[in-house]
């Protein structure tokens, strides 16, 4: 559908979009899921050929005098927030199975609702696809793009000795990667990152169910989560944050306002991954936490860039989730999925990939070019402890700063995180 036309703006290509096509050839209907604002609806009309906005005034009238009203139109049917009333959901599945195609309906929403016994599962009709805001490569094109689908097909990398500015990083990672606030200057983004937050705490959670905390205890939790972001979740750590402005919440209490974040998409967490190992070391299986977008977390740590350059370690771990948000969005457009690795005895990886034909590749990201070299030294001690019944088809140094190149001896490859496409 002409987007152009519909919404005043023209549709800016998505690495989800091959995703989402395949999922309508194969599926009755396809929810497009993620955080709010980060291109959901303009993407789901794109690929559909009629819509209706179930937070328009307008359907709203509508549903109220026919509640079926939302389900006609030419497929593929856009059915934007539908989530705002939950009950549609078994109305599109009935209607999946009754005409018995592929692609009738896409279904976006900006969150989760309550687990309702009356909601059939949807297994078979619906297909979920998680959108995620704008990666660095779709913000802006590449000089020099390196392929993450080549790197799996065992390409070597030609030497590149251009380097990125530690400045440049930064205001990336302040900038917002949200589609509507493309063009801004990295202060006027956190600007609004910081009112987004806001809004998480004062009226999306709201949404979800009654919370009797004010939005200030939310704000610190947000807070206590960016201090966090791309380490393991400790909810006993994150509690001990929150005790001087609410010294009576429990750690049940914060797992769930967690959960909330999750259900909102405002945060995402990446599971540990599980292969054998031939150490006698355990497998940590704690997750790691992410912000749907690295702006979000800067604004939540109320960090500016001279407060990210005087704190190398929380600018390390703020890049580390940037890089994993878009190693995330390439490998699901390739059908896979990313998790992390960490065991007993100190050996991880900061980011591994799974395909769907059981290859898969282990990342370990650098902020700065002077620890590359570590970097490959500890991702090959790291692999070398685990017993796959392959060896990984890809190993990566993805590094804020540093160079491009492959290395001869251990052919593991090193290069930026603006380089990286799909």
């Amino acid at each position: 559908m002409d987007t152009k036309k519909h919404l005043g703006r023209d549709y800016q290509p998505r690495l989800i979009d091959a995703q989402i096509q395949q999922a309508l050839n194969i599926s009755g209907a396809v929810v497009i899921e993620g955080v709010r604002a980060c291109g959901k609806t303009m993407t789901g009309l794109h690929h559909s050929n009629s819509s209706i906005f179930l937070d328009s005034a307008e359907a709203q009238a509508l549903l109220a005098i026919d509640p079926a009203f939302a389900l006609d139109g030419q497929a593929p049917h856009l059915i934007d927030e539908w989530q705002l009333h939950p009950e549609i959901w078994n109305q599109v599945r009935r209607e999946v199975d009754f005409r018995g195609g592929f692609g009738e309906f896409i279904l976006t929403g900006s969150a989760v609702p309550k687990d309702d016994e009356t909601r059939h599962t949807g297994a078979g009709r619906f297909m979920r696809v998680r959108q995620r805001t704008l990666t660095w490569s779709e913000r802006e094109t590449p000089e020099n793009p390196i392929s993450l689908a080549e790197l799996f097909n065992g390409t070597r990398l030609s030497p590149n000795t251009k380097r990125e500015e530690i400045g440049t990083i930064i205001s990336r990672l302040m900038q917002s990667g949200f589609p509507a606030q493309q063009g801004l200057a990295p202060a006027q983004s956190q600007i609004l990152a910081q009112a987004y937050l806001e809004e998480i705490t004062r009226t999306d959670l709201h949404r979800l169910e009654n919370i009797r905390q004010s939005p200030a205890v939310l704000q610190n939790l947000l807070r206590a989560l960016a201090r966090c972001v791309a380490q393991e979740v400790n909810i006993s750590t994150i509690r001990k944050d929150l005790l001087q402005v609410t010294p009576s919440i429990s750690t049940d209490t914060v797992s769930h306002y967690i959960t909330l974040l999750e259900r909102v998409f405002a945060i995402e967490t990446v599971s540990a991954w599980a292969p054998k190992l031939r150490s006698r070391a355990r497998l940590r299986t704690n997750k790691k936490i992410h912000f749907a977008d690295p702006s979000l977390a800067v604004a939540a740590l109320n960090a500016g860039e001279k407060t990210l350059r005087e704190d190398p370690e929380t600018l390390g771990f703020v890049f580390e989730s940037a890089a994993v948000h878009d190693l995330a969005v390439m490998a699901e457009a390739l059908g896979g999925k990313i998790y992390h690795y960490r065991d007993s005895n100190g050996y991880e990886i900061d980011a591994v990939i799974e395909l769907p034909d059981g290859r898969w590749g282990a990342f370990e990201i650098k902020l700065g070019v002077g620890h590359v070299e570590k970097g490959i030294e500890s991702l090959q001690k790291a692999v070398a402890q685990i017993d796959a019944s392959t060896p990984p088809a890809v190993m990566a140094v993805i590094s804020g700063t540093g160079m491009t190149y492959t290395e001869p001896k251990s052919g593991v490859h090193t290069f930026p995180l603006s380089s990286l496409t799909i």
